[in-house]
């Protein structure tokens, strides 16, 4: 039988009426390799692992399923992309993001173009044996995405839908109440004054009448049946008289929703003698848990392949992708119209609707309806002039997404042994953006403001490859394949801004008067690429592999447009040597190693060698502009040496599986900004006292770690099947050599010996207990604010505090744990990931802890704060003199990032073969599923992997999805 994969050769494939076992094939770079006689580190993911999954994005399908690839968490956006790293970080100013490679072609288009129901396999290649035939992409590893082919010339047609729900799947923060608020923000006021057992008995009463008094005036609301100035008693407490007059603080409420998730998949596969075709069609829409956020898409892919005579076949692929989104998380983290932010941050003393000060009653409009609080009586801790629920219901964050994906090829079999294939591929993606801020409240209020945003990026693909497959005297097996490759990238942006809208309800730029922004960019790059790769093998028991790319590309210099990146890497079958012959349940033992080198120029820009000047920069009507980049005409590939070597193994009849693999991955020529004098004409970058920079090739960074895969049959019989398979990996990244003997990046610092994820804050050394002062540890401990505590110089000044490296983002062990039970018809399957160690600076926590900050919600912690002399404590006292001080960037607030997360749960269902039949069917199963189940960390609300900096922030946290679905072919 004949199949053609990607831009994969035909590989022959001959079938035996006593063959029960085959060995696996497994799609590589340009071609595809037994299983047995790979040199390099690749991890497969098979369709049906895929399809019962309610996935709309196919990076979801990569995290947990090979040991050493981490991934964020999932964003809560319909259609977000999950971010992946494959054996560490190896770059500091490039990027750190796979390739990503399609039915053979490289790509950087949007993931969630790509129907999940139309991949046949993922291979996921992490070392340099089998990465290094992409060469200058492939310093960050490859991910190999095929989809399917016809393969069933009788025909069949394949239908699944499934429908389901979207909520939120990680927790908010537990934060006080409504009756705690106001006698908590009491204290911080009296505090600021006078604090208990500093200040005489007669200041400190003085400070309890006046903060009773005054209290009402900094929160701005009373949600009580008592006057302003009886809400809280001299004593600290809230008056016992005090009722609530109405009970309308949910903000999170009422922004958030019960999601609903539909998807429908058709395809039909076929062939004859000569062809084989796949037609699919695909929708789905998926409402977010946060109002007006969502994603909906259209997918259709027709692929075909046609043998014209013994020795042409032809063959095209055609996919197109049109989708929408609203965005569900306006804004940026910081940004008020964050609904996150907003919901998280704001007292639970504010109400959403406007009520009747004397009876709290709703206040309805003239039909009736609820009239939300627009009132900007909230101090600047409350989001002061803003209302999220509006600003939800009335903004515009709408996302339009085209893409056209062809793809052809044609192959000549010239001899036997002798194979060519030319590849031809077209990718067109136009972005559409329409943003707008309303007139009712926030930051387009009251005239408006509209931003038009149009991205279109096309993408040409170009590749011949020779291949030469040849036996010799039986036992001698080689491969030869020559490639030339070349590409070329355009992305055109056009951007227009215009404010004071005309009539409402039209957000069209002719509709608004004044226009502030109106620009447009055009990026270019080419590449062209020839590559080898010569395999051998000798009587399928010893194996070598070598390749070689050479890479030029216009984003480097003339002089240094060029680079070479190789590999070699060899395999030994210890099972078939005659030493093992006694070793009856040693079924397969297996040795492999490889070295090579790869390049990365992804993320440093489309023209770092080049001098650019920046525009726009006029005088009214003069014209004129400023020099952006010197250009760095020296400027070359990071290059990443990549040493591998791995023990494989199957046991007892192959019901224990598993391999021990070690990786070291050093990178040199890493890319640093270096700042460049404004005093030589030069922009400043934003933010404005950022100096302009060059870039150079400085810097060594080496990742290197374990990583272990074990697979287990707990139970293998007719009706019951129960294997669990366990991957784990360890990772150490450090510098062996930086541009500068150290440079502080945000909350890490980079130096030799240390990473890039090495935290470097103040260090926090707990609270006094004779008066609740937050303490750091001392900087210079002559200071005029140094106390002496056990001998430790301690201060309460952050601008005294001593910084230090306090642990890390990388853990100690990360990976995956996946059950997969089977009984007769039913199957259940569990994906867990987990993480031991590592830590998180949780930023969300400590702005939750401010020890003033009118207005702000404050997490339940906060009632374990230092209220008199001699409180033990690790809560400093509230006091709103020091907002901002205690609650600073310190080791204070870093929590363990340990988790365990069960990821994705399946129970299926599948009809006898034989009632299938009689109905008509091929197969027919119905299943039920859910992603996100739970989150075992050390914090309610923490999402231990928001980011791979550890820092959280306010961003759309993951939703949990739970769907039914029935599939069925006939």
């Amino acid at each position: 039988e004949e199949s053609t994969v990607g831009t994969s050769n035909t590989i022959n494939v001959t079938l035996s009426e006593d063959a029960s076992v085959l060995d696996e094939v497994v799609i590589v770079g340009y071609g595809s390799s037994s299983k047995e006689a790979l040199t390099g580190s690749v991890t497969q993911i098979k369709a049906e692992e895929i399809a019962k999954r309610p996935l709309t994005n196919l990076s979801a399908a990569i995290e947990g399923a090979s040991a050493g690839v981490i991934a964020t968490a999932p964003g809560g956006q319909p259609g977000s992309t999950q971010a992946i790293r494959i054996r560490g970080f190896s770059s500091f100013g490039a990027s750190n993001a796979p390739l990503y490679v399609i039915d053979g072609i490289p790509t950087s288009a949007d993931l969630s173009n790509i129907n999940p129901a139309d991949i046949e396999s993922i291979s996921i290649l992490k070392d340099a044996s089998s990465t290094a035939i992409y060469g200058n992409k492939a310093a960050n590893g490859v991910v190999l995405v095929t989809t399917k082919s016809g393969k069933n010339k009788k025909g069949s047609i394949s239908f699944s839908a499934t429908s389901g729900t979207v909520t939120r799947g990680v927790p908010e923060y537990d934060r006080i109440g409504t009756n705690q608020y106001y006698p908590t923000m009491w204290e911080s006021l009296r505090n600021s004054v006078a604090v208990p057992g500093i200040a005489s008995a007669a200041d400190l009463a003085a400070a309890n009448t006046s903060a009773s008094n005054d209290i009402f005036g900094l929160l701005g609301y009373n949600p009580y049946n008592v006057a302003n100035d009886q809400i809280v008693g001299t004593d600290g407490l809230l008056n016992p008289n005090a009722s609530l007059l109405y009970n309308d603080f949910d903000w999170e409420d009422a922004v958030t929703r019960i999601g609903v998730r539909n998807n429908i998949d058709l395809s039909y596969s076929g062939g004859t003698d000569k062809s084989d075709y796949f037609v699919s069609l695909g929708y789905l829409n998926e409402e977010g848990y946060i109002i007006n956020s969502d994603f909906e898409r259209y997918t259709t892919r027709v692929k075909v392949n046609t043998r014209i005579n013994k020795s042409i076949k032809v063959g095209a692929n055609l996919a197109a992708t049109f989708s929408n989104s609203n965005q569900g998380n306006l804004g940026g983290s910081n940004s008020f119209r964050n609904a996150f932010r907003f919901t998280r941050g704001i007292g639970p003393i504010y109400p959403v609707y406007a009520h009747d000060p004397v009876t709290g009653d709703f206040i309805l409009d003239s039909d009736g309806q609820r009239v939300f609080d627009l009132d900007d009586n909230r101090p600047s801790g409350a989001s002061t002039g803003r209302h999220v629920v509006v600003e939800r219901m009335n903004d515009i964050d709408f996302d339009e997404l085209t893409t056209l994906n062809f793809k052809t090829y044609a192959e000549i079999q010239i001899t036997d042994d002798l194979n060519f294939r030319t590849n031809l591929s077209y990718e067109d993606e136009n972005l559409y953006t329409t943003f707008f801020w309303n007139t009712i409240i926030g930051d387009g209020a009251p005239d408006g403001l509209a931003s038009k945003t149009y991205e279109r990026t096309k993408r040409i693909g170009f590749n011949q490859i020779l291949n030469y497959n040849k036996t010799f005297a039986e036992d001698h097996n080689i491969e030869v394949l020559l490639g030339h490759e070349s590409q070329d990238l355009k992305i055109d942006d056009f951007t227009g801004t215009r404010t004071v809208q005309i009539a409402s309800g039209n957000v069209e730029l002719a509709n608004f008067v004044e226009t502030t922004n109106l620009s447009s960019v055009l990026d270019q790059e080419g590449e062209d690429s020839y590559f080898s790769r010569i395999n051998y093998n000798f009587a399928n028991k010893y194996f070598l592999s070598s390749s070689v790319r050479r890479d030029g590309s216009s984003r480097f210099a003339p002089e240094n447009r060029w680079g070479t990146f190789w590999s070699v890497g060899g395999a030994w079958s210890i099972d078939k040597e005659s030493f093992m012959e006694d070793l009856s349940w040693v079924n397969q033992l297996k040795l492999r190693a490889s070295y090579g080198e790869v390049g990365n120029k992804q993320g440093i820009g489309f023209y770092p060698s080049q001098a650019t000047f920046e525009l726009g920069n006029n005088n009214q009507s003069a014209p004129g502009i400023l020099r952006a980049n010197a250009g760095a005409p020296d400027l070359v590939w990071e290059k990443t040496a990549n040493y591998d070597v791995a023990l494989e193994f199957s046991l007892f009849e192959g019901r224990f599986n598993g391999t021990l693999e070690y990786y070291n991955r050093k990178s040199v020529d890493l890319i640093f900004n270096v700042p460049t004098a404004p005093s030589n004409g030069f922009l400043q970058n934003p933010p404005d006292d950022d100096l302009p920079f060059t870039q150079q090739n400085i810097g060594t960074l080496v990742n290197k770690g374990l990583e272990v895969s074990l697979s287990y049959d707990i139970v293998r019989s007719n009706d019951w099947d129960w294997n669990l398979t366990v991957n784990a990996a360890t990772l150490t990244n450090e510098f062996e050599e930086l541009p500068q003997e150290e440079i502080i990046n945000g909350t890490k610092k980079l130096t030799v010996g240390r990473g890039l994820f090495d935290y470097w804050i103040r260090d926090w050394y707990g609270v006094d207990p004779a008066d609740g002062s937050g303490l750091f540890v001392a900087e210079d401990p002559t200071g005029s604010d140094v106390r002496m505590i056990d001998g430790v110089a301690v201060t309460p000044s952050t601008s005294n505090a001593r910084f230090h490296y306090a642990g890390s983002v990388i853990p100690d062990v990360n990976g995956s744990l996946v059950s997969n039970i089977r009984y007769k018809g039913f199957s259940l399957r569990g994906l867990f990931v987990y993480q031991i160690g590592g830590e998180n600076l949780d930023f969300n926590y400590a702005s939750l802890m401010s020890s003033g900050d009118y207005g702000g919600a404050k997490h339940i912690d906060i009632l374990d704060r230092w209220q008199q002399p001699g409180d033990i404590t690790d809560v400093p006292r509230l006091d709103a003199n020091f907002d901002g001080e205690w609650d600073a960037t310190s080791d204070r607030f870093l929590t363990d990032a340990s988790f365990l997360n069960l990821r994705q749960v399946t129970l299926t269902y599948d009809l006898a073969s034989e009632v299938a039949e009689k109905i008509g069917l091929q197969s027919l199963n119905i299943f039920a599923s859910a992603e996100n189940v739970f989150n075992l960390n050390a914090r309610k609300g923490l999402n231990s992997q928001q980011q791979f900096s550890g820092n959280t922030s306010n961003v759309y946290t993951p939703s949990r999805v739970f769907t039914l679905g029935l599939s069925l072919k006939l």
